[in-house]
């Protein structure tokens, strides 16, 4: 068995979508990044790839890259899912946490985690997404940031490899 952890932050702007999991989320703002900023997906694809030792996921898809700009970070979270199955990985859980202050995302996890488990191609079952706020304090909480943390289990079959 191998864990990884992920941590992203991204802050908030106005004129871009808000991408969280892979669902666009109604809000007059919206994360500022290179691709589609999405934070609890970048999260998940840290927390994978430090479980197998590949790095991050900076090393994989550099913001100096203009192929990458604006991208779907969906793309990113598959591509990183084959990099670990190459390495004879299977990916066992995925824990996560965004801390939002606003929008409320609870309405919205269903959704994330359809959409996640289908990147990652595991269940829904095994894809846990949570939201909490960060109770008005610092960056988050005064509505200027998203952070998004991340859990994943990995374990892999050493007669293949």
């Amino acid at each position: 068995m191998r864990i990884g952890i992920g941590y992203d932050v991204h802050q908030l702007v106005e004129n871009r979508k808000l991408i969280l999991g892979g669902v666009e989320i109604p809000y007059h703002l919206g994360l500022l990044g290179h691709s589609d900023a999405d934070v609890l997906t970048h999260a998940i694809c840290d927390a994978i790839l430090g479980a197998a030792a590949l790095g991050d996921i900076g090393t994989h898809f550099p913001d100096t890259d203009d192929r990458y700009a604006g991208m779907d970070s969906q793309c990113f979270l598959r591509d990183i899912v084959a990099k670990v199955r190459e390495q004879n990985y299977t990916i066992e859980n995925v824990d996560s946490t965004v801390i939002a202050q606003n929008p409320k995302l609870a309405p919205y996890i269903s959704q994330m985690r359809n959409i996640l488990a289908k990147s990652l191609g595991i269940s829904e079952g095994q894809v846990s997404v949570k939201a909490t706020t960060a109770e008005s304090l610092g960056i988050v909480g005064e509505g200027k940031a998203i952070v998004a943390q991340a859990t994943v289990c990995l374990s892999r079959d050493e007669l293949s490899t």
